[in-house]
Parts: C-alpha cells; structure tokens; sequence
C-alpha cells in the first residue's frame, strides 16, 4: 500500500494476495478521464502511474474486477483475477510511452505465423489446417493485400519484405489500446493474422482461439481427450476474449 494510491500487483510475481479494501468505485477526474479508487485512494499501476482511462465503460468494469477479487475484505485474490486491469497498465505504462515498440514486437510474428508453418502427416490434421487456415490467409490478401508465404515443416520461413512492410504500415495505424489488445492475443495464438482479425472485428474471440488451437484439437481427436491439453486451450481462449472484451470497452464512451 502506498500513501498516495494502492499499487496494483506485479502479474510477474506469482501467489494470491489478502484482499484488503471493501469498497471500489469509478471516480471521474477533473481533466475528463475515469479513476478507480479502492476505499477512496487511487489505484497506481507498478510503474507507479495512476490508473485512469478515456472510457467510462472501461473504468466500471476494472471496479467491477477489483469488486469481485477475493470476494471480499480478507479474502485471496491473484493477478489473474483483474484481467482488465492488467491490460489497462500495460496500455498506459508500455505501449502509451513508445508505441514503435509494441510494434516492433508484434512484428516478430510475421516470419514465426501459425498459420503459414503447416505439417506433412499425419493426414486428418493436413486437411484440418488446410480448411481452417487458408481463410484466413485469403482474407488477409483480399482485405489488405498481404500475401504470406507458406511452408511445411518446422524449418524457420523468413517472409518477402514486402509482407514486412505491409505488416508494419497496418500496425503504425492503430491505437494503443488496439496495439495493448494485440500484445495479448498475438503471443497467446502465435499469430498476428488471428489477433488482427480479432481486433477489426473479422472474427470473433471465441472462433479465433479455436482456429488457432487446430494442431491440439486434432491431435485429441485422434488420441482421446487430455485434460491438461483442455485446460492450456481454455486459458487461452480466456486469453483473447479478455484481450477482445478490453478492446470494447475502449472504443465505448
């Protein structure tokens, strides 16, 4: 706790923490943002800036989170449990200050795309990707002229500079909360493809963690069900609704 505001957790810093507020509630500023105060005292990020956004939507549902975490005074609560939050501070204390440099980071992607590395065998799951994934890729190249390569195998495929170029003129245009959004979805699916059609509304979250989880949904349809396998795809597609639902609620007044 701090004098002047109560500092968020570090999501780096794993364990569940004591809930130790009652109350949590929207406080508009006086230059027109929104705050969220926690009995009355600010909520700083671990940066130490104090946590305000453009949008009132955004605002209720971080004081709902807060609200909700733990259950109530003295109960456990973990980073994970204040999904909007975490975005929120990732958006305001990184990409806010240097935008280039979430770009550049999502730019990484481009060689490593999901959906242009695709296996030779066993047969069901050739068929499988292809059906899911040349969509997509067909849908970048008709929408926004870019044309990926494609390869088999696991050998690394350094895409034309031109596809390069392209990438990077697409994400110079974003906001920082479209450019926060994807600094969550891409890493999760490994697929800026995926993550951008999320974040234009090409399709939804639920359907592009699906098409991003291809090799391990085919891989149980061969096998059998594994529930360690069911769980990793279920936090990822919570992953990228969090990611979708934080986009929302930016762009709603």
């Amino acid at each position: 706790m701090m004098k002047d505001g109560v500092r968020v957790p570090s999501a780096q810093k794993a364990g569940s923490r004591k809930r130790f507020w009652t109350d949590a509630a929207v406080r508009p500023t006086a230059d027109g943002l929104f705050g969220v105060e926690l009995d009355g005292r600010p909520i700083r990020l671990p940066g130490g800036a104090v946590l305000c956004v453009t949008s009132a939507a955004l605002a209720e549902a971080i004081a709902a989170e807060w609200a909700q975490a733990g259950g109530e005074k003295g109960g456990m609560f973990a980073p994970d449990d204040l999904p909007m939050t975490r975005i929120t501070g990732s958006m305001i204390e990184r990409v806010a200050p240097d935008p280039g440099a979430q770009v550049a980071a999502l730019l990484q992607y481009v060689d490593g795309e999901l959906l242009c590395y695709r296996a030779d065998y066993p047969a069901q799951l050739c068929t499988r990707q292809q059906a899911e994934w040349d969509p997509q890729l067909a849908w970048l190249r008709a929408r926004h002229g870019i044309d990926m390569a494609v390869t088999q195998g696991i050998m690394p495929l350094v895409q034309p500079q031109g596809v390069q170029a392209a990438w990077q003129e697409l994400l110079d245009r974003l906001d920082n909360a479209t450019l926060a959004a994807l600094g969550v979805m891409v890493p999760a699916m490994k697929s800026i493809v995926l993550g951008y059609a999320v974040a234009t509304g090409a399709l939804s979250a639920a359907r592009a963690a699906d098409i991003a989880s291809v090799d391990e949904l085919t891989q149980m349809a061969i096998w059998g069900r594994d529930e360690k396998q069911v769980e990793t795809l279920r936090l990822l597609t919570a992953e990228v609704e969090d990611a979708a639902r934080f986009l929302r609620l930016c762009h709603t007044a």
